[in-house]
């Protein structure tokens, strides 16, 4: 299967032998007798390269979740044995990558460098519920997912603030009503987060009876950030990742009430050998309030 994915990815036999370095006599047997096994052509043999073939279409997406879970397997396994050795596969979220995590990545360095870690980024938790499904991460840190049926473990809650520039009108209050807002101009972000669907700050201003009047829309949170600190408009946005993206450039103000989500480490097996250490170092970060991730606090209204 390994070998049917580079010929894919490539569209090349010879690409694709170079890349694995064997021989492509090789390869050419080892994906005849893929075929073989499953009953019929998986790749048309083309002039120049390679296409699927309609049973190649439908075999791809199984074989990619094969050879992932696979190497997780692999990943996994040594992991039991201890943190010697290896990668760490995180899934996560654009604010804690920001936020949380440096200072998280720094600390493991030096009490596991021969363990390194692959972070991948994500907008909202239902992509990290996926990539954990699809056996692409090993573990995920970000908002606690609903009705999680695997091991989790919940580090502490994150802030939801207000980020507006120091000559604001607002920038020497600790903190600010949400229908105080209803005629500023707004940012908003891709990975704004959903409840029940729905974006939160949506939710939230029509409930007051008021619809948030947005004059930017950007990818990421660290660019509405900036963009809020530079005073194109207002933002709402994780604090503890505020620090990470702007410095000491903006005034953040707390919601009133306030609002806070929690957050957790989860995973789809039994968190074992580098996992359990990686999950136990940000909660034990988290605890300490570095990072800035708050104590509990009520959920976004």
């Amino acid at each position: 299967m390994e070998y049917f994915l580079a010929v894919v990815e490539e569209s090349s036999f010879t690409r694709a032998a170079d890349g694995l370095h064997v021989t492509q006599p090789a390869l050419s047997h080892q994906v005849k007798a893929l075929e073989r096994s499953v009953g019929g052509a998986l790749l048309e043999r083309m002039p120049r390269g390679v296409r699927l073939t309609p049973m190649g279409r439908a075999f791809l997406p199984h074989a990619q979740l094969a050879v992932r879970s696979a190497r997780q397997a692999e990943r996994a396994a040594r992991a039991a044995a201890g943190v010697t050795g290896g990668e760490l596969h995180i899934a996560t979220v654009h604010a804690l990558a920001v936020g949380l995590l440096p200072g998280v990545a720094a600390r493991w360095r030096s009490l596991h460098p021969g363990v390194s870690l692959v972070l991948r980024e994500y907008g909202a938790t239902e992509a990290l519920e996926e990539q954990l499904e699809r056996g692409v991460a090993d573990l995920a840190v970000g908002p606690e997912p609903a009705g999680w049926a695997g091991p989790l473990l919940r580090i502490g809650r994150e802030e939801l603030v207000i980020v507006v520039p120091f000559d604001d009108p607002l920038a020497g209050r600790a903190a600010v009503g949400l229908a105080e807002l209803a005629h500023r101009d707004w940012i908003r972000c891709a990975m704004e987060p959903l409840v029940d669907g729905v974006l939160v700050l949506d939710r939230a201003c029509g409930a007051l009876g008021f619809t948030p009047h947005t004059v930017l829309r950007t990818e990421h949170t660290s660019t509405a950030v900036r963009m809020a600190a530079a005073g194109v408009g207002v933002v709402m946005a994780p604090a503890h990742m505020v620090r990470g993206a702007v410095g000491e450039d903006c005034v953040l103000l707390s919601l009133d009430p306030p609002w806070h989500r929690p957050l957790a480490v989860f995973s789809r097996v039994p968190l074992t050998g580098a996992a359990a250490a990686f999950a136990e170092l940000v909660g034990a970060r988290a605890e300490r309030g570095q990072g800035g991730v708050p104590e509990p606090g009520p959920p976004p209204r």
